[in-house]
């Protein structure tokens, strides 16, 4: 253990023998007291702030933002680059998303649950006056406001009708009890991605899978879709779309033409679909068109750094050259209404997420908020190194690995194998936050893989552990264990495994399949049995999730769930482990979390628990996710550390 958190514990003992309060809405199970000086030594590290774009002002060179300044992420204001920052929002519970109102400005609509439930609800923001006004019914789940061109209507996909399809609505937001319901659809999958110039049509994605989506257009008037996108001879994963100025095309991302998705152009009078970035051998993540039509901005993913483009949407537009951007990983990429700023938001391994914006008239490159780091320097934390192994099937895989700075850790280290979920996600160079502690002040290594089925790295990658290859992704974290016993900074006899949602199976998955290399687990939100998952998780959800795990209607493929489950392979568990869920998480129920604490109990091992009675799909008040870290520093200083 860390010789002076040692003796600040000690010291602080001696002074009061008080440990700290657990927060009312937290159970604990088998927790020791959290010592009042690891929670001091550790208190810098729970500070840090972050802000993201969600919306600019359509009359005003404004943005409206999300960050934390109490419990929960709100909704703010900022004026200007650099600006103060205006609270408008002030509720105990997170608010999600945000826009304006396109043209006018004079309210805004944005999404919150309760509880971590997920089903959210859509409220009115008046600029005039600060009312808030529910939109929605309160219980059903809606999701993906897109505003007409001229703001008199927002279309958005509900769960209303019956609990499990994603219908499309209508509403203007002065007279919510107007609502109407345009088109009833059928699966979970369904989204709302544009209006056309002229109000007449939505431009809606159907997701079926990571790999398979198409795109369909909705007669506002009539209710009426039609499909853009034929079936082909392999799956083909479109998203974005977007129309063009004139309304005869529309932009969006597609694999058709190789491994990766690509920012290209259809036709809506022959339905051909046009490449406009092959050249580049990445993802396409994100785009937006200028609002006068001749501009493309898209991000591409490469290696998982994004790097900002400037495309012609029309013949003859002339490119302005972008200033240069700080290395990171860029989200909510957004024009504003009068073209002049095109704005982002921005994080890296030495940067909290911030607001950003590039000024186009001037060329240069603003930065909207200045999120704070808790009084410590985020340009002293560690930048990742690039990690590549080969698996056991010859198949290259990576991932990101943070050292301890060896003048003050030297030699072996500790490791943190961090696995993402998803399955379809993606581990990227982002700001740790509090995750800095483990480096800077114990001296632990933190290894961020990207095992098969991971995006990223072309659509045959993202499909490897589709069915039944589900546990290859679990014998490519074999290959990093083997390859951190090569490492002459890492200490192969001192490794971790922690992993939320699906990296919580992975984590579960790795302590039965590579228990005798790692030290502990820490399973977040994970799933513990796949058919139980799939009985359980929300209608809206299952098949989409079927999709990707495998059809437990099927005999062959429910036989093979059954066999890999971590709650039928529990008695293989002999590592200590620590187990945090949310009671009302909608995609992985909380049963999940109490039948593996009670199979891997039976055999013996130490099993902490920690349940939320107020979070969902992982802990998003900060009263509770500090508790977390601050138990999850306790449990890895007693099985890891020592």
């Amino acid at each position: 253990m860390n010789s002076r958190l040692l003796s600040l514990i000690a010291c602080a003992l001696s002074l009061s023998p008080a440990a700290a309060e657990v927060p009312a809405n937290l159970v604990t199970e088998n927790i020791p007291p959290l010592p009042p000086a690891l929670i001091a030594d550790a208190s810098r590290y729970l500070e840090f702030r972050t802000a993201g774009l969600l919306s600019w002002h359509p009359q005003r060179l404004e943005m409206l933002i999300s960050t934390r300044f109490a419990e929960t992420p709100q909704l703010h204001l900022v004026r200007q680059a650099g600006g103060a920052r205006r609270q408008l929002t002030f509720s105990r519970e997170p608010i999600r998303s945000g826009s304006f109102r396109p043209g006018r400005g004079d309210c805004l609509v944005f999404s919150q649950d309760t509880g971590g439930s997920e089903f959210y609800q859509l409220y009115r923001y008046d600029s005039a006056d600060g009312r808030i006004t529910l939109l929605t019914d309160g219980k059903s789940r809606h999701t993906g406001v897109q505003w007409s061109r001229d703001g008199g209507q927002f279309a958005w996909t509900s769960t209303q009708r019956n609990g499990k399809d994603n219908d499309v609505w209508l509403m203007d937001p002065d007279h919510p009890a107007g609502a109407r319901l345009l088109a009833e659809m059928t699966g979970g999958g369904w989204g709302v991605t544009d209006w056309s110039p002229d109000g007449r049509m939505l431009v809606l994605t159907e997701y079926l899978s990571a790999n398979l989506s198409h795109l369909w257009l909705l007669d506002v008037t009539a209710g009426k879709k039609e499909r853009l996108t034929p079936e082909a001879g392999q799956p083909i994963a479109r998203s974005g779309a977007q129309f063009s100025a004139d309304g005869k095309s529309l932009y969006f991302t597609s694999d058709e033409t190789g491994e990766f998705q690509h920012l290209g152009r259809m036709s809506l009078a022959d339905r051909k679909w046009q490449p406009l970035t092959a050249h580049i051998p990445w993802d396409v993540e994100a785009f937006d068109l200028s609002p006068d039509g001749r501009l493309l901005a898209f991000v591409s993913n490469e290696a998982g750094r994004s790097v900002l483009h400037l495309l012609p949407a029309v013949e003859g537009a002339s490119l302005p050259v972008l200033p240069a951007l700080p290395p990171g990983v860029i989200g909510g990429l957004e024009w504003h209404p009068g073209g002049s700023h095109l704005g982002f938001s921005l994080t890296s391994a030495q940067s909290p997420a911030d607001a950003w914006a590039i000024n186009l008239a001037s060329r240069t490159l603003e930065r909207w908020t200045e999120s704070e780091s808790g009084g410590l320097n985020p340009g002293a934390f560690r930048e990742p190194e690039l990690i590549t192994v080969k698996s056991f099937d010859g198949l290259p895989v990576s991932g990101f690995l943070y050292r301890p700075d060896p003048a003050k850790f030297p030699g072996r280290r500790p490791v943190l194998l961090n696995i993402h979920g998803g399955p379809e996600g993606q581990s990227r160079p982002t700001f740790q936050a509090r995750n800095n502690y483990w480096i800077n002040e114990l001296g632990m290594a933190l290894f961020f893989p990207n095992v098969r089925g991971s995006v990223g790295s072309g659509k045959t990658f993202l499909a490897l552990d589709n069915g039944f290859k589900r546990e290859d992704s679990v014998k490519d974290i074999g290959a990093f264990l083997d390859w951190i016993a090569t490492d002459a900074g890492c200490d192969p006899g001192r490794v971790a495994v922690s992993g939320g949602s699906y990296g919580g199976y992975m984590s579960l998955a790795c302590l039965i399949h590579h228990g005798g290399r790692l030290r502990c687990g820490i399973d977040i939100v994970g799933i513990s049995n796949f058919l139980s998952f799939l009985k359980n998780t929300q209608d809206y959800r299952r098949d989409l999730r079927r999709v990707e795990y495998g059809d437990e209607r099927d005999e062959a493929m429910r036989s093979f769930l059954a066999k890999i489950s971590p709650t039928e392979n529990a008695a293989l568990i002999r590592k200590p482990l620590f187990v945090i869920q949310g009671q009302n998480d909608p995609r992985v129920p909380v049963t999940e979390a109490s039948q593996m604490v009670e199979a891997v109990r039976r055999n013996g091992p130490p099993v902490w628990y920690l349940l939320g009675k107020d979070e969902g799909h992982g802990f998003s008040k900060k009263p509770n996710a500090d508790y977390q870290f601050h138990a999850t520093i306790l449990f890895l200083q007693e099985y890891l550390l020592k």
